[in-house]
Formats: structure tokens, sequence, C-alpha cells
């Protein structure tokens, strides 16, 4: 049952294990290994002492009558000490049209593993027959028991009061110019919280930080290109190896924990960009390092007919089966133990709408693995975030499954793209967009903080690059400029590109702080995209996956050079932050306050008349109503070219001050707190292309 390798340590004594829970556990006696494989005929499992060792020092052989129950092969491993490598090799049916693709001389990945090493890792050789050994990714053992959380817990702000910061862990300290001890790591995160604090947001979301495959490179006119965004998950309890500072020595759970911590501490959440619609091992032709060779036809969706080949819903080669009790499983489980064991305080679902199809594709009403996640006591606080759509056009804005799920909400971006760079006739939607686009969410049930507004994302343009560049500009990608979408709703004021033309760039400051305005006023969830606030710039490129590297990278300099720009992203936020009618978290009710305005009144130019059926609009002014004491507030955007005359309704018993004029140069722009302008007289003149934003006191 035990086959010893000639190498000098002790042979380690075996017991029979149990089937649960899956994964490597260990305990103050050894450790319990379970694999899941319905079709498997034999599983080994190999055993390691170092990350790089080029053989295991013991091969431990599954006794199906002894060492597995049901579908479930386990074996306890006595005196095993956490910190020892391992994976498996399973061999099973060879019929590939029935949808199996058992190797038994591949080497896999245990896909509970709570950490993994690619030191020996070369992802050709896992994607042709034969032993890979020598080249193959190694599991670790990690006892997740011994830390010191200090009583952090997550922090379970009220989704209402959220403010989300996209960022891309490695990318946010990776340059030089951070300055940081460990560039592109959680650690480095750490070193970087006060200026998350100064900037004020309550929440980062960090693009993936599950296993990824970053080893993966192409040669594109001398730079080397690899996967840099990671959504291809090879492990999902794992934290990324290339985040880590002492991967090799299991530290992976420890880092990704002082990251939450102090992020904790520093009163802002944590949330994970995850991607459970496909994985990293691709189709047909890619690697076998996990799912693929551990049970094929139970994790994935497969042409029906010939099973040899993937349904690819998702844009990435295969679609991850999640709607299968053994796939859900490990869904449910990842998340809870993330929450659980790691203090993550939401999750959001790349492609979520994958997750709403059945086993056929189909989409389906009650999808489990959706309501199993919202129903689930583990997750009852924990934020959930869709991308409400897939690759095959699966398109669920407004309708995804279930009820607290907030949406990436692209009807969002897109209409206030167009606002602001002067489309007529859309007030209508940009209304209902800025009041939380009651039209997709209210008929259901759902509330403003179903929506997270965004205007950019990792996936597009910078906020910089919107109003610099017509066209997309991805020729460093190597792909002639073919990828990335063409349809980008932005307007580069004049000049494509970088410019030293000054009219040019006031413009798109001025831009920039009309779409930082009208953001941080909507009802919903803001969501920030790392670096928009200091103008980062990816050179047009809005596809920038393969680029790790300058391109992508937040290049510190920016905050220097563009400290005006980051001074009125920092008050804009506070300014959310202190006026709780911008972040009610329902919808109006019409209630009118003590001084006789309502919760909102619509305007144009003159008040009350805001000119819903005018197709030449492109204004728009709205009053919020201040309860128990709060100020009024009164906001009038002209995205016209030339400057407008504005009516400024009456308010018994106050005046009103300037806040903000994104016309003015800075710091009359935006005012600190109490320092804010008094206005005279029943109008103002609103400048071209501006937002004006008046409190009454």
């Amino acid at each position: 049952m035990t086959l010893t390798i000639d190498a000098p340590q002790t042979t380690y004594q075996i017991e029979k294990g149990s089937p649960h829970p899956l994964g490597a556990i260990p305990d103050n006696n050894g450790v319990n290994f379970s694999v899941f494989s319905e079709h498997a005929t034999s599983v080994e499992l190999l055993l390691f002492d170092e990350h790089d060792d080029p053989a295991p020092i013991q091969i431990i052989q599954l006794d199906p009558d002894v060492n597995k129950t049901f579908h479930f092969w386990h074996i306890y491993v006595k005196g095993l000490p956490s910190g020892m490598h391992y994976a498996y090799r399973i061999d099973g049916p060879p019929d590939r049209s029935a949808g199996h693709r058992f190797d038994k001389d591949k080497v896999l990945i245990d896909p509970y593993a709570k950490g993994n090493n690619k030191t020996l890792w070369k992802r050709g050789n896992a994607c042709v027959p034969g032993d890979n050994l020598a080249t193959s990714m190694r599991s670790v053992v990690i006892d997740t028991s011994d830390y010191d959380w200090e009583g952090d817990r997550p922090l379970n702000r009220p989704m209402s009061e959220t403010i989300i910061y996209e960022m891309h862990v490695g990318g946010f300290t990776k340059s030089p110019s951070s300055g940081v001890q460990y560039p592109g790591t959680f650690t480095g995160i750490i070193e970087k919280i006060p200026y998350l604090q100064e900037l004020g947001v309550t929440a980062v979301e960090l693009m993936p930080v599950f296993e990824f495959d970053d080893t993966e490179v192409r040669e594109v006119e001398g730079k080397l290109l690899k996967n840099y965004w990671g959504y291809s998950t090879m492990g999902y309890f794992a934290p990324h190896t290339g985040y880590c500072v002492n991967p090799e020595e299991g530290q992976h759970v420890k880092e990704f924990r002082d990251m939450v911590k102090a992020l904790h501490k520093a009163g802002i959440e944590v949330i994970l960009d995850v991607v459970f619609n496909h994985t990293d091992e691709g189709n047909h032709q890619g690697p076998i390092f996990c799912f693929k060779g551990i049970d094929n036809s139970i994790y994935y969706y497969l042409v029906p007919g010939d099973k040899q080949y993937y349904y690819d819903y998702t844009g990435c080669g295969n679609t991850f089966n999640c709607n299968h009790p053994i796939p859900e499983k490990l869904i449910l489980e990842s998340l809870e133990y993330w929450v659980q064991e790691l203090h993550v305080d939401g999750f959001r679902f790349d492609e979520g709408s994958v997750l709403s199809r059945g086993q056929d594709g189909t989409p389906l009403q009650y999808p489990p693995v959706i309501w199993n996640i919202e129903l689930s006591e583990v997750l009852a606080d924990t934020k959930i975030i869709a991308e409400a759509w897939d690759a095959a056009g699966l398109y669920q804005i407004g309708y995804f499954p279930g009820y607290r799920w907030a949406e990436w909400n692209g009807r969002y971006r897109d209409d206030l793209r167009r606002f602001v760079k002067g489309d007529p006739g859309i007030i209508g939607a940009v209304a209902t967009r800025m009041t939380g686009s009651a039209d997709l969410y209210q008929s259901h049930g759902h509330l403003p903080i179903n929506s997270v507004n965004f205007i950019t994302a990792h996936d597009g343009f910078t906020l910089n690059d919107l109003v610099s560049y017509n066209n997309k500009h991805n020729e460093a990608n190597g792909e002639g400029n073919q990828d990335g979408i063409n349809e980008n709703l932005s307007w580069n004021c004049g000049f494509e590109g970088e410019t030293s033309d000054r009219w040019v760039e006031d413009l798109r400051d001025r831009q920039i702080k009309n779409f930082a305005t009208i953001l941080l006023l909507s009802q919903g969830v803001p969501m920030i995209v790392m670096g928009d606030e200091v103008r980062r710039t990816q050179k047009g490129n809005n596809n920038a996956y393969c680029q790790d590297n300058e391109i992508s990278w937040f290049d510190w300099n920016l905050v220097t050079q563009n400290s005006d720009m980051f001074r009125f992203w920092k008050l804009i936020v506070n300014f959310r932050k202190r006026h709780s009618i911008l972040h009610r978290g329902r919808y109006s009710t019409g209630a009118v306050n003590e001084r006789g305005l309502a919760e909102i009144s619509w305007h144009g130019c003159r008040l009350y008349s805001p000119g819903w059926n005018d197709t030449n609009a492109r204004v728009l002014a709205f009053t919020l109503g201040g309860f128990n004491g709060e100020a009024d507030i009164h906001v009038m955007c002209n995205m016209y070219w030339e400057s407008l005359d504005f009516d400024i309704p009456p308010v018994e018993g106050r005046q009103w001050y300037r806040v903000v004029d994104t016309a003015q140069a800075s710091p009359l722009d935006i005012a600190d707190s109490g320092k804010e302008t008094l206005i005279t007289g029943n109008t103002y003149s609103v400048q071209n292309r501006s937002v004006v934003v008046l409190i009454s006191q």
C-alpha cells in the first residue's frame, strides 16, 4: 500500500482517513487528505519535503476498498507536518468522447489546497500526454488554525455606506515609484493603507487573488507579456503565489491575513473579485493540472454527442459546471472559507451569469449555487456583487437571480458616459441612473444598493483615457489592435492622446471632475478604479490583461503631479459620506421636509422644467431635500458647449453655498467642509461642460 522513494526521509505511516472535509486538513497527529472523483479507478498521493523537490519522498497508493467512501478518496498520514508539499496522480477511463481526460502520468494539484507553488511549473508539459513530474506544481499543507487575529472580524459596513476602490494587488505597488519594501504583494498594500484612508474609500475590491498562472509568457516587440489580470483560476482556496513574499515557506495564508487585518484596522473592507465561471485549464488543447485530471466530466460543461469538447460560455475555453452538486459544493465552501478563515467582507463574481446556467447551459429560474450563496448563514453579512452577464450573450442586469445580489450596472456606465461627452436627449435615463436605476430594480423588490455604479473598470479605458482617446490603442497586446471593445463612448476633448495643449488638458480635468461628481452624488454603490483619482493612463489600451508593466501599474509620481485632482476626489468622496441623502439605501417616497422641499425635485435651466422630452437637452438639475437637520443639496449639470444660466430654488430660512464648480481651477473647484462660498441671487451661470453643487445652510 506504500511505496517508498529512495531517500533518507522516514516513510510516513498511514490510516484509512475520512472523506470529509475535502482537501488537506492537518491536526496534532498528522494530515487527512480527501479528494472527490466519481470515475477514477486509482489515486496516488505524492509527498514532497520541499516545493522544488524533483521527486516525491513517498508515494501512497490509495486502496479503493479502504480509502474510498462512495466517490471520496481519502487517507490519513500520521506525523506529517504542516508545510509539506503534496500532489496527486489519478487514473480512470480513457474515453475522451465520454468526457474523460484521465492521465495517470499527470501530476495534479488539490482543488482544495490552501496554497500552491509553481517553482517548477511549465504549462506546456501539462498540455501533452506523459509524465510531467519534473515540471509540475505542488500543493502545500497549511495549518490555518495558528494565527492571532487580534479580535478582527469582517467589518459588516452597510452596503449603502460603501465606496469601492477596484485595484490590482500587483499593479498597486509594483512600480519602483511606490517605494514599498515588497512591491506587488499583499504586504506591499499594507504600506499604502494611509493613501487609501486619505482618499476615503471604504472597501478595496481586489482583482483576482486566487492562484492563477502568471508564468505563461509570449514576446511582442521585445517585451514579455503574460497573464496579468488573473482571470483564470488554478486554486479556489489558495492565495496567489505571485503576491506572496515567502510562498515557498507556505506563508500564503498568513500574508493574506496580515493584509486583511491591517485594512480592517483602517476601516477598509476587503472584497475579492472571484472567477468561478471557468478555470485555467482551458479547452481541449489546454493543460491538465487539476479538474480535468480529477474528473473532467463532473467539473465542466461538455458538448453533448462529443464530450471531448467544451461549451464555452465564458470566452475563455471552458465553462465550470457550477450547478452540479460537486462543483457547487466547492464554490460555496470556497466562499465560506475566505469569510470564516480569512475574514473577507465580500465577493464580486466575474461573468456571474454563468452561475445561473444549468448543466445543459440553459439559464435556470432558481439556480442552486446562486441561491445557496444568497441564503448561506455564513455569508449572510457578506457583500455579493455580480457581473450580470457572460460571453455567450446572457445579460441579466436588473434581473439577476436572488434578492441581495448587487450588480455591476453597465447601463449606468453607458448612460453617464454618453451624457458627459455631450450626447443629447438622454436626461431621463441619466436621472434614472443617478437615483438608483429604479427602472431596473424596484419592480423586483430590489433597492438602490443593488446597483454598483461605475464609470470605468479594469476592463476598458481608465478615466483619463476615456477623456483622452476616441479610439482604443491596443497595439502593445500583439493582436493587431483587434482585441478589446471598439465602442467606448469616449471623447478625446479635441486631441487624440497625450498633449501639452493647456486648453485640452484643462477640459479633460473638468470632464474627469464631472464624472467624479456625478458618480459620488448618485444613489447606489459607487466604484472607483485604481489611479483614476490621479489620472492614471494606459496610453489608450482598453484591454491591458497582459501588460504587467508600466502600462498597468500605478505610477505614484502622479499623486504629486496631479495633487489637485487627488484633492478633488478625496473631498467629493468625503462630501458623499457627510450627507446621508446621497446614500439613502431606498428609493424616494416623495416625502417633504420642514422647508417644503421634496426628497428630490427635477429641473432644467428653469425650475421644475427638466425637459424630459427635449431631444436636444444636455442639461439636468435637481434638488435633494435634507431631513433631520441635514443640508439640502442642489445640483446643476451643463453638458452643453456654452455657458447657461440656471435658476436656484428658494429655501426657507437658509442660504445656498457653493461646494463644487468643476469649471473652476483648484482650489475653487471644490471647497473643504466649512469653507463653502455664499451664493447670492436667484440664478447661477454654469459654465460649459461643468457641474455645480450647492448646499443650504
